[in-house]
């Protein structure tokens, strides 16, 4: 195995431990109540998106909704649901947060 792919072996080992952690934080903060409560309606995460997009103060926050959103459903399955709602609070306070400015990104038109 070459030097690269143990280098990419780690990273992903290390991004999978840096998860976990954060899982086991979280639920040590937030343990699962052991009694059955009434469940939240259902949507998706297109309905999700939409609704972020929309509500989005800026165009430019209305874009990053798309990408925040992928980011949160890519690693949903792998944390505690009460975990993605709160992630989900929090994108959603960044996207309606009027003062919030991204900073531009190397290279693009902005930063002229």
């Amino acid at each position: 195995m070459g030097d690269w792919q143990n280098f990419d072996n780690r990273a992903v080992v290390g991004r999978a431990l840096r998860l976990r952690r954060e899982i086991d934080e979280f639920e040590g903060r937030w343990p699962t109540p052991a009694a059955r409560e009434d469940i939240l309606p259902t949507f998706s995460w297109t309905q999700l998106e939409r609704q972020l997009v929309d509500l989005a103060a800026t165009p430019a926050q209305a874009d990053m909704a798309r990408h925040l959103v992928s980011a949160t459903r890519k690693l949903a399955p792998f944390k505690p649901s009460e975990m993605v709602l709160r992630e989900i609070l929090c994108l959603t306070w960044v996207l309606l947060d009027e003062n919030f400015k991204p900073e531009p990104q190397e290279g693009s038109a902005e930063m002229i």
